[in-house]
Parts: structure tokens; sequence; C-alpha cells
């Protein structure tokens, strides 16, 4: 079976990275955890949310 996701990546500056469009986020494992349209990932890796962003980068710098 096929399927036709489509998105956009985005490196945002001294932030975090942002996935949009339709997609399919899979876990380490490999396993599907769910269909999203916005995700922001996380680059500083401080985030207590890990893989996703926080926002804990705006209190370090």
């Amino acid at each position: 079976m096929e399927n036709n996701y489509s998105a956009e990546i985005k490196i945002l500056e001294n932030g975090p990275i942002q996935i949009k469009g339709e997609f399919v986020f899979r876990d380490s494992s490999g396993h599907k955890t769910t269909e999203y349209k916005e995700i922001y990932i996380c680059r500083c890796g401080r985030s207590g949310n890990k893989p996703f962003c926080d926002n804990t980068h705006l209190k370090h710098g």
C-alpha cells in the first residue's frame, strides 16, 4: 500500500525543527506513533518532552 504523504521540514533559527504537512511520525523502533499536521522536534537536547520541543531552549539561550 502506497501513501502519498507530503511534508515541509524547516530548521528554525535558534530553535527546533518544524515539520508541517501530512506525514507519519515513528518512534525509534519504527512503530507508527501518530499522524500529524505540525510538530516541533527538539534540537537543543534539553526538552523534557523529547523528541518534541517544549521551548526549554528559550531559557538556556
